[in-house]
């Protein structure tokens, strides 16, 4: 190494410029026991001596430093009866809350599955939202199905409702689900938005639906024509087919959520007979069968305020909970399968 210590770099080999600041003795003052002078001629900033203790080792070998926090100097954090892999578990975790699965379940209404950043600790849960929505179109239609106080007219007095709680509700608590990653209910919850927006879209006179099938001009006369009425039962067998596949998913989830989707194919059967008995003539039948879909969908409303209630109360934390009949253990997944064969 060069001792030629003119320059920067040979400074910096030899540590020098790395050394502390040389006491100004020709400074500001000269008495060097006062802390003003010592301050202004930077006396008091000097490095320590080697063999000064830091003021604060927490290195392994700080028990013949002379320092020690007064736990057992084994290990590098001030909690000495913890080892380093607990300690850092604890501060992975600290700061979150972390929910059984059957918690998990109840608040999104779909098994407790491992997404990417904490999406979940950031935005609300999207899941109430929808089933508002959802219910707040159903259970009136429910009724007027059924021709209490003399409702009627397949419910165009809710049209309305069908755009903003039954679509637009709907759609926000589908996107939601899509951010925190619940596949599930992301799509049920977009499936039922789609419909409820159909649906008012079918009974808005400007998107002339049924006044296509009018062959005097009368908009209104298009909905008593058998063409209607089969394209709208034939749009309920869809709807139905996939309420089916929804009750199968649901399974995994709860008995609350299970039965909602079970009624919901029980009312769309019905409701698909009765436009088609409709078209047969049989207007007593049809009735019946339009009463009791009426009857069932009241009956998923009921499942629907159910579950509703679970999650509201859930999500606030309240000191009792209301059972919706877990049955996430009750079809185990692959995963859980797999693990189980890999453990064995």
């Amino acid at each position: 190494m060069s001792y030629h210590h003119e320059s920067l770099r040979e400074k910096t080999l030899n540590n020098e410029n790395l050394a502390g600041p040389h006491a100004n003795y020709q400074g500001i003052g000269d008495n060097h026991s006062n802390l003003h002078d010592r301050t202004m001629n930077n006396e008091n900033l000097t490095a320590p001596s080697p063999d000064a203790p830091l003021e604060k080792d927490f290195s392994r070998n700080m028990s013949s430093a002379g320092y020690s926090n007064g736990f057992d100097t084994t290990y590098q954090h001030l909690d000495g009866t913890q080892d380093s892999e607990t300690a850092l578990r604890k501060i992975r975790t600290a700061g979150s809350i972390s929910i059984s699965p059957d918690l998990f379940e109840k608040l999104y209404l779909s098994p407790q599955n491992r997404v990417k950043g904490d999406l979940r600790k950031t935005f609300g849960n999207p899941t109430p939202l929808a089933l508002i929505g959802f219910l707040m179109c159903l259970f009136p239609l429910s009724m007027t199905l059924m021709g209490w106080r003399g409702a009627g007219n397949n419910g165009a007095a809710g049209i309305g409702e069908y755009w903003f709680f039954g679509g637009l509700l709907m759609m926000l608590g589908s996107v939601g689900e899509w951010i925190l990653g619940n596949t599930f209910p992301f799509v049920v919850f977009g499936s039922f938005g789609a419909y409820w927006l159909s649906y008012a879209a079918t009974l808005q006179p400007y998107f002339n639906a049924y006044g296509a099938y009018s062959t005097t001009g009368e908009i209104a006369e298009g909905l008593e024509t058998d063409g209607f009425r089969s394209g709208l039962a034939f749009w309920f067998i869809s709807m139905g087919l996939m309420c089916l596949i929804f009750m199968v998913c649901s399974i995994r989830t709860n008995f609350v959520f299970f039965n909602i989707f079970f009624w919901l194919v029980v009312t769309f059967g019905c409701l698909t007979g009765a436009y088609f008995q409709l078209n047969n003539g049989a207007l007593a039948l049809a009735a019946r069968l339009q009463t009791t879909a009426g009857a069932t969908a009241f009956i998923t409303c009921a499942f629907g305020w159910w579950i509703f209630a679970a999650i509201m109360l859930a999500s606030l934390d309240f000191p009792f909970e209301i059972p919706v009949g877990d049955l996430s253990g009750l079809v185990k997944g692959a995963s859980q399968k797999n693990a189980a064969e890999k453990s064995v």
